[in-house]
């Protein structure tokens, strides 16, 4: 590892390079996708991502996922009332 200091958009004022193996695939699909998704470098798209794994977004309970679910139905199938409807 080496220590850089410099751009300082870590929150500490510098950043530490790192050497990781992963499979070239990944880099091909890394290399692919890192653009379409507004990223100016793989690099940065790496950060982002462990940025989320060190701070996961929040996750919807079973319950909620379900209730989603049964909305999404009920809306497919008609058995839905518009907000004036209701208010009426």
């Amino acid at each position: 590892m080496s220590t850089n200091t410099g751009d300082g958009r870590d929150g500490d004022g510098g950043t530490t390079k790192i050497d990781v193996r992963v499979p070239t695939a990944m880099v091909d699909a890394i290399d692919e996708e890192f653009a379409r998704r507004g990223y100016t470098s793989r690099s940065e798209a790496i950060r982002d991502a462990l940025r989320d794994w060190l701070d996961p977004s929040v996750q919807l309970s079973e319950e909620t996922l379900a209730d989603l679910a049964e909305s999404r139905k009920q809306r497919e199938t008609g058995k839905t009332t518009s907000l004036d409807d209701d208010r009426a």
